[in-house]
């Protein structure tokens, strides 16, 4: 429970696990968490002729905002995973709002045991989600068992540039990962760093305001707080500054298992 813990609290970018409880309340102003909703939606639709009849498990989905968006767009079937009760049930209930509820399910779960039983969908999603479900090689591997012979894998990370100063994957260490799972890449979607930087400001905004909040309500944690908010702005100087964000689609071959 404790490495789960662990590594939900990295792909927030929460150094310490004794943040979690106060995720919800740091995070409450911001609907999509990891995965830009348009992003996703442009990239199927650019490649995979998406009915009523496609199915899409959608894993560490946060509030179900890519969920969500799928599911209203298209009026497939799509299922929101994630460790986080409140996301969960923020999910729930704006499926039911928007009455897609019927098509459109949350379940809280370890998607590290998710991976283990759903299968057969054309779609697997994993947005941002870090090393939620191992290093890169033992991601693919997973989620390959969830697909179908020729489903589709979308992954939101980042790669970095055969200079970099930064320890993380380049583009050749990916597709070496590619390759070795046997999976094609069909396209390359990379987030305009602009756009990025517009996003990551306003979130660190709302962000940084509820931290001062919690605060305020707890001063004997402040330092936990301000240290969330210092690691939030880290992370945004790296991928603003030193990473590249990018949306892979992949395919996995007929003979592939």
């Amino acid at each position: 429970m404790f490495d789960i813990e662990e590594k939900l609290a990295r792909s927030l970018t929460a150094e310490s696990t004794n943040l979690i409880p106060y995720l919800p309340y740091l995070l409450q102003d911001l609907w999509e968490l990891g995965s830009m909703a348009t992003e996703i939606s442009d990239i199927i639709t650019g490649h995979i002729n998406i009915s009523e009849k496609t199915s899409i498990l959608d894993l560490a989905c946060g509030k179900g905002a890519v969920s969500i968006h799928l599911a209203k767009s298209f009026g497939c079937n799509v299922k929101g995973i994630d460790f986080m009760q409140d996301f969960i049930d923020c999910g729930k209930q704006k499926s039911r709002e928007l009455l897609i509820d019927d098509i459109c399910t949350f379940e809280i779960d370890d998607i590290n045991e998710t991976v283990k039983k759903e299968r057969n969908y054309d779609i697997v999603i994993l947005g941002a989600a870090g090393d939620v479900l191992g290093l890169p090689d033992e991601t693919i591997t997973k989620l390959k068992y969830t697909i179908k012979s020729d489903g589709y894998i979308i992954i939101d990370d980042a790669f970095v540039p055969v200079d970099s100063k930064i320890e993380y994957y380049t583009k050749d260490d990916w597709i070496k990962f590619f390759k070795k799972n046997d999976v094609k890449l069909i396209e390359e979607k990379i987030f305009d760093k602009e756009e990025l930087a517009k996003i990551n400001q306003y979130n660190q905004e709302k962000i940084t305001n509820r931290a001062n909040e919690l605060s305020c309500m707890y001063p004997e944690k402040a330092e936990l707080f301000e240290g969330y908010v210092k690691s939030q702005q880290d992370e945004c100087n790296i991928l603003e500054e030193g990473m590249i964000a990018v949306t892979w689609l992949l395919q996995k071959n007929n003979s592939s298992s």
